[in-house]
């Protein structure tokens, strides 16, 4: 592939807003009025990347949760950082695993007491039912938080982003459900780090800018951290070797060569990326607090 090709889909990551987002935003709007908690669900493996700044003057006066989930994907190093970064926030944190019951059961119950000072507080007339939304980038773990919060499996969840396309409610239990939103992409993506690790973790899907540039981007990453799960995953004698090197040692050791012994870049960087979402490339962070 070329450079200018590269750069012209990373301009098109960059870019990226499908018009079904612009509609969820809108659609989000409209419903606000209908909920009395906000769930905002975040990658742990890119904080900050994975938020949506359109949406915090329309969260201005809602109360909201700030979920940052996947934190088993996470070393933790990088976990105790984040946890103390976010302790400025305005809105309540929770760094969490959703598949983590314990601390599901936690959220829930801090959420119930939040909705009900923030009921006494403005004295605001007393519903039977509580309602909260679901909102956040592609592939942040909505659905499966959804149904980890319901304890049933009743959202759409699947291991690629846009899964979910309308909004639908969904009963927690008799006395709280959820309204489940389609993912929303920020409408900016501010620099080619940010549109790299939103490639990286799915949020944006594979076929925008293709899998070269963000495989490239976390093997740089491994190699530069001198990660002993690369070397492991893929065999490495020693980190006494370049990007391109690691590469085409890798291309060796996992089969990703094609006819006339070339090696196959295509199936090389997909491997890449499969073994990362996967967790098979260790606990890693793509994103560390200022």
């Amino acid at each position: 592939m070329t450079k200018e090709s590269l750069e012209t889909k990373t301009e098109r990551a960059l870019n990226w807003y499908p018009g079904h987002m612009e509609k969820a935003i809108k659609q989000i709007k409209a419903k606000l009025s209908l909920v009395d908690i906000v769930f905002e669900i975040r990658d742990a493996r890119a904080p900050l990347y994975s938020a949506n700044p359109a949406l915090d003057e329309v969260l201005a006066q809602k109360l909201r949760i700030i979920v940052v989930n996947k934190a088993n994907l996470v070393d933790t190093v990088s976990l105790k950082n984040w946890e103390n970064w976010f302790k400025q926030s305005k809105s309540p944190v929770f760094i969490l695993n959703c598949f983590d019951k314990t601390a599901m059961k936690k959220l829930l119950q801090f959420s119930r007491q939040s909705i009900a000072d923030r009921k006494t507080n403005t004295q605001a007339q007393y519903t039977p039912k509580l309602k909260a939304m679901v909102i956040g980038l592609p592939n942040t773990g909505k659905s499966t938080f959804i149904n980890q919060m319901a304890g049933k499996n009743i959202a759409k969840a699947a291991d690629k982003p846009g899964q979910t396309q309308t909004q639908q409610w969904i009963n927690v239990d008799s006395s709280f459900e959820l309204l489940d939103t389609p993912g929303v992409m920020t409408p900016l993506i501010a620099t080619d780090e940010q549109a790299m690790a939103l490639c990286a973790i799915y949020a944006i899907p594979d076929h925008v800018v293709g899998e070269e540039r963000p495989a490239r981007y976390l093997l740089n990453i491994l190699l530069n951290k001198k990660s002993p799960e690369l070397k492991a995953r893929y065999k490495l004698d020693s980190f006494d070797l370049d990007l391109e090197q690691l590469i085409e040692h890798i291309a060796k050791k996992r089969g990703c060569i094609k006819a006339g012994a070339q090696t196959d870049y295509e199936k090389l960087y997909k491997l890449v990326l499969h073994d990362f979402r996967s967790g098979d490339l260790g606990l890693i962070c793509l994103q560390q607090p200022d």
